[in-house]
């Protein structure tokens, strides 16, 4: 064998042994890389950022997204994402059917006049910046606190905070405007103009009981919900 044969042949062995150990070191490696991922994809949002407080603004009725939107924009613009976290508007939010049979996500505004501002203090008080960006914008009235200085909202009102402002899909309850010994008239169906008194309800068909007199004996009815109104 010639020596360039050789040295031919040296490299092709050295090649070998790379492609060999590559897919293991491949996989050890996609496997941390996915292990990893995963333990941060797991890492809930922390009730209150490190370092950072909640505060209670007052503004406009009725302007609370308006506010929320323009407050996140200057945010951004402004580059002070390190002293202004979550900015929120807490809404109730509930199930409902329609006259169809579909259910539908509706929100009500938990806290009408009023939005929650994350924020970081320096040297113990809201920077200056900061103060005056959110001050300046409009639709906002005052910070709430006492003699005119923003206080920070304790931890049970966080949690509460929070806690009201789940994700939809994480509501499971379908929401029938009626309660239990409501007085209703029934507007549509075959019993249409009979009054009578919400007895159960059994949200996930729609449906609701009443106790009715019909032909002179009290009577119970299982009506969808669509059908029935409070009575004056």
């Amino acid at each position: 064998m010639t020596e360039t044969e050789q040295n031919i042949e040296s490299t092709e062995e050295a090649t070998s042994s790379v492609e060999e150990a590559a897919p293991e070191m491949n996989a050890e490696t996609t496997e941390a890389v996915v292990e990893t991922a995963t333990d941060v994809a797991e890492e809930p949002m922390p009730k209150t950022q490190e370092g950072m407080n909640w505060f209670v603004l007052r503004v406009a009725s009725n302007k609370e997204d308006f506010v929320r939107n323009a407050l996140e924009k200057k945010v951004q613009i402004e580059g002070v994402q390190h002293l202004v976290g979550r900015i929120m508007v807490p809404t109730e939010k509930s199930k409902t059917l329609t006259k169809t049979g579909k259910t539908k996500i509706t929100e009500t505004k938990l806290y009408p006049g009023y939005i929650f501002v994350e924020m970081k203090l320096v040297d113990a008080r809201i920077s200056q910046d900061v103060f005056f960006l959110i001050k300046e914008t409009t639709g906002v009235g005052d910070f709430v606190g006492t003699a005119g200085k923003p206080t920070p909202m304790s931890e049970e009102e966080v949690d509460k905070m929070l806690y009201d402002s789940q994700a939809p899909e994480e509501v499971t309850e379908v929401k029938l405007e009626f309660a239990k010994g409501d007085h209703v008239n029934v507007k549509d169906g075959p019993f249409m103009g009979y009054e009578g008194t919400v007895d159960d309800i059994f949200p996930e068909k729609g449906v609701v009981r009443v106790l009715a007199t019909v032909f002179g004996r009290q009577t119970q009815i299982d009506i969808e919900y669509w059908m029935i109104e409070k009575a004056d």
